[in-house]
């Protein structure tokens, strides 16, 4: 058992965290019932070059087998040769690598944003592309944009050919089918054949998974959940989401939209959301409600320092003239009515927390998305909430993180997914 521990204010937590083949039906259990070959390339990609004895020890395979299987793999121009290993005391052996060939292509569609990096086999980024997006615009011109940036890498030698893509949408997505399913944020992607389309464009398989659940799958690979199965990853940006991960893998639910914390009702009273629901989370604290909520202490004048923003962004013509930007840089210059703001949307997240914390007992909550970058002020509201409304036993050894990834959790884990799913399919 890992054993740590970290500040929190006055409060000193003790964290213990539970190492991956201790978890029982956690991911040794998986690893020890998948297909030699992916446990074979995830090795190699999560490690880097080994030599073939290493290969057999840590694989536990009759070397025979091993060695027919990296034959195999070779033969695919999925693994190389990579030079010869250090002496274990007799014949040095040659160590084994991913093909330098290998391409990935990670895409982390946002609301207002897209994001894309072309990785090699070590999910390394040999090029990144990022620029501003409108989800609303409809799959067909976001696509087209996607379809467009990716030809330029090939063009700028990033790629001859993609093995796999990986790519997250902000909204529901079914998992099984690779289309989103009613994404209140995204008009004209109901259903649209996202993951068969850009399967037939670039001539590899892909895959599709809510923009959450690939920023999970990211921090669980290399963040600050990376030995850690059992947390919970919130975004909080223009939606808020859950990507749940247990026993080592993401939970998806049964139809793909376990984890969408952002409808849950938390005030009847409250206004009506992009679902059509009222009170909802994401209607009370997301990026649009707290640049509207800013607004109108601006207008109101309760906010000085945000009045004075609103003040200069309709002298410039800005639009949107308040952001959750805005609210940031008021807190951090001790505006009391940014400060609020932000400790009454981190009090509705942590009582929503309290509530999964309560069932699924976590080891970790992980905070990220775009108003993670809010800051202490944020972070220390959704923990003293938890902490307060959850069950002792629950919290004794919680830690409540930000991302270490940041913005770059979504294309991490959309890497992982794609890589995953082109080594499940090189066994075929």
């Amino acid at each position: 058992m890992l054993r740590g521990s970290y500040c929190d204010g006055h409060n000193t937590r003790l964290l213990r965290l539970r190492e991956p083949d201790q978890t029982p039906g956690g991911a040794l259990m998986r690893a020890h019932t998948e297909a030699p070959h992916v446990r074979l390339l995830r090795l190699l990609r999560d490690e880097g070059p080994l030599s073939r004895a290493e290969l057999a020890d840590r694989l536990e395979l009759p070397r025979p087998r091993l060695l027919a299987e990296l034959d195999r793999q070779v033969a695919a121009e999925n693994v190389a040769e990579a030079g010869i290993a250090a002496s274990r005391g007799g014949r040095r052996s040659t160590l084994v690598e991913l093909h330098p060939r290998l391409r990935f292509a990670a895409i982390d569609l946002g609301a207002s944003s897209v994001d894309i990096e072309v990785v090699n086999g070590r999910l390394e980024p040999v090029a990144r592309y990022a620029e501003p997006a409108d989800i609303r615009n409809g799959p067909k011109s976001t696509l087209q944009r996607v379809n467009e940036l990716l030809a330029k890498a090939r063009a700028d030698g990033a790629f001859d050919r993609l093995d796999a893509i990986g790519i997250g949408v902000p909204g529901p997505v079914s998992f099984r089918d690779g289309v989103p399913v009613s994404p209140p944020i995204m008009p004209g992607w109901d259903r649209y054949p996202v993951r068969e389309l850009l399967a037939r464009e670039h001539g590899c398989p892909a895959v599709v998974d809510n923009d959450v659940n690939i920023m999970a799958v990211g921090e669980r690979h290399g963040g600050v959940a990376h030995s850690v199965d059992d947390f919970l990853f919130v975004k909080v940006g223009t939606g808020i989401g859950c990507g749940i991960h247990l026993g080592g893998d993401v939970y998806r639910g049964v139809d793909g939209c376990a984890g969408d914390i952002g409808h849950i009702q938390v005030d009847a009273h409250g206004p009506v959301c992009s679902c059509g629901n009222t009170g909802c989370l994401e209607a009370l604290f997301s990026g649009g409600a707290l640049a509207r909520d800013a607004l109108s202490a601006a207008r109101s004048g309760a906010s000085p320092a945000l009045a004075e923003r609103l003040a200069a962004a309709v002298r410039s013509g800005q639009s949107p003239p308040i952001t959750a930007r805005d609210v940031g840089e008021g807190a951090a210059e001790g505006d009391v009515v940014c400060i609020r703001l932000i400790r009454d949307g981190g009090r509705r997240v942590g009582s929503v927390l309290a509530t999964l914390v309560s069932f699924s007992n976590p080891s970790m909550i992980v905070i990220g998305g775009g108003l993670a970058q809010l800051g202490h002020v944020l972070l220390a509201e959704i923990r003293s909430v938890v902490y307060r409304r959850s069950l002792p036993l629950a919290t004794g050894n919680l830690p409540v993180v930000l991302s270490e990834l940041g913005s770059r959790a979504g294309v991490t884990g959309a890497a992982v997914l794609a890589s995953d799913l082109a080594f499940e399919q090189a066994g075929s």
